[in-house]
């Protein structure tokens, strides 16, 4: 699940691509329908240049509207945000809205592309698995960025975090299911485990090995502090790393990020069509256009992503990714935990982030 904004260094920018109708948070009014279609993704996560082909091949207007995190979009939805088309939420919130009546069940005849999405990326889909409800859009994760210059030897694993010689010079983010889900990959548990047991050992290994020798959790300004050399290693994502390093082409050629071999954390969001869409028919014709595979070729250029949804888009790729598929293998969805989500949330607020 993605809780950060993509590239928050360029927020700034996602004015060029969103197209407001009614003001910005209102949401469009379900009767404007007809030649407009009318998404609700994540902040910065569609490359203007993709929403304009689409908008010249089939003469339409696309009105896209960012949300910053799963809860953000469900709240709004559930709230009565009518007039979407087409939202892209993380497989937990896929369940939660396809359990919830939230979305549509999906007519996979009207779209054609589907044979181009990798297996893998639906053997990892749990959720989902049969696209019933949700077509897969991105499948990433978090990793870890380190200044080779200022760190020459370093192991590609979770426990970079233990090394104190790299005290106040490291960050991690923010976020509970990432940090948790680190530690209990590094000791060999699954990044869903329920049992309490499992539970505690990843906290105090957090509490114990990893946090004394980090600056702070962060989940904002990591790529910043990376980038003007207050960070050595950071948790994070690898567009955002890239993105504020981007000018500094020293720092660029030095930088190392990596995904553990162990694996971590990941998420998979999805195109979804919401129940009661008023261009439902254009809602299909987009998503299908998306796994063009030129069409995601560009997409994860324009981001630095590999083409981790869709095999025929990589042959077409001119850039070389941050990082590959293959880094991802051994990478586990967070899921839905249900009532067990109180037991990260007793550790993670009354033991590791305690006092801060």
């Amino acid at each position: 699940m993605r809780i950060i904004l993509l590239l928050a260094a360029l927020l700034t920018c996602a004015g060029c691509q969103k197209k407001q109708v009614n003001g910005a948070n209102e949401g469009p009014r379900a009767t404007e329908s007809g030649g407009r279609l009318f998404i609700y993704n994540w902040t910065y996560y569609t490359p203007p240049s993709v929403i304009e082909k689409f908008e010249s091949e089939y003469g339409v207007t696309v009105i896209y509207d960012e949300f910053a995190s799963n809860e953000d979009m469900y709240a709004k939805i559930q709230a009565g945000g009518s007039g979407y088309d087409i939202v892209f939420p993380s497989g937990d919130y896929v369940s939660i809205m396809a359990k919830q009546g939230m979305i549509e069940k999906l007519d996979k005849s009207k779209l054609a592309n589907l044979s181009n999405i990798d297996p893998l990326v639906l053997q990892k889909a749990t959720y989902d698995s049969n696209m019933d409800y949700s077509i897969p859009y991105y499948w990433g994760a978090a990793g870890v960025a380190v200044n080779a210059s200022k760190v020459t030897n370093f192991e590609k694993n979770w426990d970079v975090f233990s090394r104190e010689d790299l005290k106040g010079r490291m960050t991690m983010l923010d976020d509970m299911r990432e940090v948790m889900g680190d530690a209990l990959v590094q000791l060999g548990f699954s990044v869903n485990t329920k049992n309490p047991s499992e539970i505690e050992q990843a906290k105090n290994l957090i509490n114990d090995k990893w946090k004394p020798n980090l600056v702070k959790f962060d989940a904002e300004a990591f790529g910043k502090g990376f980038a003007n050399g207050d960070f050595w290693v950071v948790q994070g994502y690898a567009e955002v790393v890239y993105e504020e390093i981007a000018d500094n082409e020293e720092l660029w050629k030095n930088t190392v990020f990596f995904i553990p071999q162990n694996g971590g954390p990941a998420y998979i969001d999805s195109m979804c069509i919401l129940k009661g869409a008023k261009n439902i028919d254009l809602a299909y014709k987009f998503i299908d256009f998306i796994h063009r595979p030129e069409i995601y070729a560009e997409f994860t250029d324009y981001f630095g992503f590999p083409a981790t949804a869709n095999i025929p888009a990589r042959a077409l790729k001119q850039k070389t990714p941050y990082y590959t598929t293959e880094d991802l293998v051994n990478t586990e969805l967070k899921e839905d935990l249900g009532e067990s989500l109180e037991l990260y949330n007793d550790v993670w607020f009354n033991f590791i982030r305690i006092g801060e």
